[in-house]
């Protein structure tokens, strides 16, 4: 296998820009949620997500334990929520308003939509796990908002789509 150096490797991906997602679930009574850019709609019959949290992740463990998560997708004006869940300890949920879906699990109030899932495969790859949900309930809510992205290290959104 060819070495390659981490970083310079890390620097050619962000050339690829994502969008934001947020998963969250309830774990022993409280909310719990992490922030990702590997998700990705993954099969129509039957209906499967996929997103891919760190091996590193103290959060996936207690999603994972849970059962059931919910996918965020986070709004251009919502940098703040990725900033929140993005970070490692503390209440994450302090300054996110949130419902509870049909699993329990997080909506986050003010997201482009949601899409909950029952956890149904996990899948080793490198110092990620690749994590496959089936959907149980989605929901667009703002089809008129921007997503937001993130692209060579930076947060940003769409201009106008053609």
């Amino acid at each position: 296998m060819t070495e390659f150096d981490g970083r310079a490797l890390r620097n050619a991906m962000g050339n690829f820009c994502t969008g934001i997602v947020v998963a969250t679930s309830v774990f022993e009574g409280k909310p719990v949620g992490f922030a990702a850019q590997s998700f990705v709609s993954l099969s129509l019959t039957p209906p499967l997500v996929a997103i891919c949290p760190g091996k590193s992740s103290s959060s996936w463990p207690k999603l994972r334990d849970a059962g059931s998560f919910c996918i965020n997708l986070l709004a251009a004006d919502q940098k703040h929520v990725c900033d929140a869940m993005a970070k490692s300890g503390g209440d994450k949920f302090a300054d996110v308003q949130w419902q509870a879906g049909v699993t329990g699990a997080p909506i986050i109030v003010g997201t482009l939509g949601y899409v909950e899932c029952e956890l149904v495969a996990e899948h080793d790859a490198g110092d990620h796990t690749i994590a496959v949900g089936q959907v149980q309930d989605f929901k667009m809510t703002d089809e008129g908002k921007a997503p937001l992205l993130f692209f060579r290290g930076g947060y940003g959104e769409f201009g106008e789509l053609t």
